[in-house]
């Protein structure tokens, strides 16, 4: 597979210089810009909004925004981030009365859609909605906090979920997220992985967090995935 995406989650960046980081690991070569959306309900933590996303398109982001929505329910904010400027928009089944009709929503409001699987949700949830969704998301951590270490497990997880995907035909994006690092997104490539989120492996290294540094971590990234 060549076509290999990173998608840098901004849950770990510099919050007071935002735009700055979010520029500067696109220019190292990011392909995606990951939010991790957290209602202190679904979980233990409260993050951002569509405001933020809107921010970050007012200051001149074109790249494709990837909005985790860790909130229940999910429908009231899905046409607000798609307003902002969400390109995709990813929600946990269990945080849905109707997943069918939240995937429908997510695509009549001009966005890609995606299912995420916690590390104990079954992918049973897939099994009428392969149509309909543009991006699996399996988690390698519990969702809630960033810097979490990855669980192997996942491994499989991915590995099974890749073989829906290619069964089924459809172009659908499988993304990883939770503890992906330069040491491990090679493992994590050959379960079946398209695409990669991480936070903590390529933000919040304070002072080094510059373009230099961000050339760094993503040129060695892009090595490991050769």
């Amino acid at each position: 597979m060549s076509d290999y995406m990173l998608a840098p989650s901004i849950l770990s960046a510099d919050f007071a210089r935002l735009g700055e980081e979010v520029d500067n690991v696109l220019a190292a070569g990011a392909d995606i810009v990951h939010f991790d959306v957290m209602d202190n309900h679904y979980v233990p933590n409260l993050t951002i909004g569509p405001l933020v996303c809107e921010a970050l398109r007012k200051h001149g982001v074109t790249a494709p925004i990837d909005v985790h929505l860790m909130v229940d329910p999910v429908d009231r904010i899905i046409p607000d981030f798609a307003t902002a400027g969400a390109s995709y928009i990813t929600f946990h089944p269990e945080a849905s009365g109707h997943v069918d009709r939240s995937l429908q929503l997510i695509h009549n409001s001009g966005c890609k859609s995606g299912l995420v699987f916690n590390p104990a949700t079954p992918l049973s949830h897939l099994d009428y909605v392969m149509d309909k969704v543009d991006m699996v998301l399996i988690m390698s951590v519990n969702p809630g906090f960033g810097g979490q270490s990855f669980i192997p497990a996942a491994l499989d997880k991915i590995r099974q979920v890749r073989q829906r995907i290619d069964e089924s035909g459809f172009d659908i994006r499988l993304e990883i997220d939770g503890g992906v690092k330069a040491d491990n997104i090679a493992q994590i490539a050959a379960a079946g992985a398209d695409t990669f989120v991480a936070g903590s492996g390529i933000f919040g290294k304070g002072q080094e967090s510059d373009l230099h540094y961000y050339d760094s971590i993503i040129g060695e990234m892009r090595t490991q995935l050769k």
